[in-house]
């Protein structure tokens, strides 16, 4: 049998799988995603493969979460290590792994203490309780074109009011319009338990703020005696060019949210403090039975390594700039904004039908909104990943 005959029969096998698993799915899982028609069975670096064999290049990164790349072998073998002699304990013993990471990540986000869970949700979910429970206020300050969750007290902070609207009544947040100092000046008040930011808005649409923006937060805070929470869910662990967002505008805030990139695939939520308001929780007054297993805490603590050792931060500061450039060069775009590998793409036409366009053509996009691409791609892609992508957008738009 030729290579070409493999091929044609690996396709039909694979288009007949996929069918199939369509309808399982939608037998037998509830259906809150509109997933894209193809069916990942393999990853390695910036690149997956489907059940038909053909390779894409992802420029998702399971949204962000795979920075290091699809099964990096140092992430792997930590997994594989780590399975052979504890999976899992609960939170009622000490467990090694669990205190190096915290350590590790107080040495890099420059805050004091940790609480592990399993997802971003989870993270500002505790973010919140943790704000009340040191203010004693309820008040909430987030921004228009926010996400910060889909359980019920983040959602109360996510702008987007069809996602809010159907789980009224909520603790719902004042929005403001982001990057808009006054507006958080007029509204933040002693009434405030805290002001809740992304330090780069990513499903709203990959929108920067002004370097003085998170500073001025800063300041409003303190002022009013509200707790300044960053949700670095998103821009965390090198996305931007630093190790994270609030890097850019040189501030601490009271509270930070993490997750994604953190457990190099796998499931992890963290909350950092600072000591002023992390010794607000009394022991129970919050908890989780997985947050930071023995299993998940190797693996995140591989990433950190990977992301150090291969110097991954510094790539993404540098290939970002090279992917907007290329973007501003080859595309006939209304804006390019973002940092680092965190870029979005404001087009005149439909991004959804253009992220269709791409994935035919072997690339993954995403779309945040009508006329918004995210480019969130692994930090490991290399130079011609980049222009390999920005061709295939050129072509696509420029086609009749």
């Amino acid at each position: 049998m030729n290579d070409k005959e493999t091929s044609g029969d690996v396709g039909k096998v694979g288009k007949k799988k996929i069918t199939q698993m369509a309808q399982l799915e939608a037998e037998s899982i509830i259906q809150t995603y509109s997933r894209q028609p193809i069916l990942l069975e393999k990853g390695s670096g910036a690149r997956v493969w489907d059940a038909e064999g053909k390779e894409y290049l992802d420029f998702v990164a399971g949204v962000a979460v795979n920075s290091v790349g699809h099964c990096h072998p140092k992430v792997v073998e930590a997994i594989r290590k780590q399975a052979g002699t504890l999976i899992h304990t609960s939170n009622l013993y000490y467990t090694e792994n669990q205190i190096w990471l915290a350590n590790e990540l107080k040495t890099l986000t420059g805050m004091d203490k940790a609480f592990f869970c399993n997802s971003g949700a989870e993270s500002v979910e505790a973010a919140i309780k943790l704000a009340r429970r040191a203010t004693g206020k309820f008040e909430l300050v987030a921004t228009i074109n926010s996400f910060h969750g889909r359980t019920l007290g983040s959602l109360g902070t996510t702008y987007k009011p069809q996602y809010r609207e159907p789980f009224l009544p909520l603790n719902e947040a004042l929005f403001v319009p982001y990057d808009d100092v006054e507006s958080l000046k007029e509204t933040v008040s002693k009434n405030t338990s805290a002001v809740i930011l992304e330090p780069i808005q990513g499903e709203g649409g990959v929108n920067v703020p002004c370097t003085e923006y998170l500073r001025a937060a800063r300041e409003i805070c303190d002022d009013t005696g509200a707790l300044l929470i960053l949700d670095e869910v998103q821009t965390g662990f090198g996305r931007t060019g630093r190790w994270f967002g609030k890097e850019h505008s040189g501030i601490q805030p009271d509270i930070m949210t993490l997750a994604k990139a953190i457990g190099g695939g796998l499931p992890l939520g963290v909350m950092m403090a600072a000591d002023t308001v992390s010794d607000k929780f009394q022991p129970g007054d919050h908890a989780t039975t997985f947050g930071g297993g023995p299993l998940i805490c190797a693996a995140a603590l591989a990433t950190i390594g990977v992301i150090r050792e291969e110097k991954l931060v510094e790539k993404s500061n540098h290939l970002g700039g090279y992917l907007q450039s290329q973007l501003k060069t080859h595309i006939d775009a209304k804006d390019v904004r973002g940092k680092g590998l965190m870029v979005g793409v404001e087009l005149k036409e439909n991004c959804a039908q253009i992220a269709n366009q791409a994935r035919e053509r072997g690339v993954l996009l995403n779309c945040t909104s009508e006329h918004v691409l995210r480019m969130v791609p692994p930090l490991v892609i290399e130079k011609e990943d980049v222009d390999y992508v920005v061709n295939v957008l050129a072509e696509i738009l420029e086609s009749p």
